[in-house]
C-alpha cells in the first residue's frame, strides 16, 4: 500500500487547507516527526557505550538526517507560502 493510500485522509485535509504542494510536504513532515519519535524512543534502549546519556552513534546519524530533512521541507513550505503571498499581492495591484 502506498503512502497516498495510507495517508489519504491527511493528504486530502492538508491539500485542501494548504494546496497540493504544501499539503503533501505537511504530511511528509508528520511522517518524519512520527519516525523521529519512534527512533528517539528506540534510542533510550540503545544507548551509546561511550556516552550512555546519548543514543548509539547509528541512531544519532539517523536522527540528524531526519531532522535535516524536516528543516529542508519546512524551508520549502515557507518559500512556497511566500511566493503565493507575493503572487496574491501582485494580483491585487493589477485589479
Amino acid at each position: 500500500m502506498s503512502v497516498f493510500d495510507e495517508r489519504r485522509g491527511d493528504l486530502e485535509r492538508y491539500e485542501f487547507m494548504m494546496g497540493a504542494e504544501r499539503g503533501r510536504l505537511a504530511v511528509a513532515l508528520d511522517l518524519l516527526t512520527d519516525s523521529l519519535i519512534m527512533v528517539g524512543q528506540h534510542g533510550v534502549y540503545c544507548a551509546s557505550s561511550r556516552n550512555p546519556s546519548k543514543p548509539a552513534l547509528d541512531l544519532q546519524a539517523v536522527l540528524s538526517g531526519m531532522e535535516g530533512a524536516k528543516a529542508l521541507i519546512q524551508s520549502v513550505m515557507e518559500e512556497i507560502r511566500v511566493q503565493r503571498e507575493v503572487g496574491r499581492a501582485g494580483d491585487g495591484a493589477m485589479g
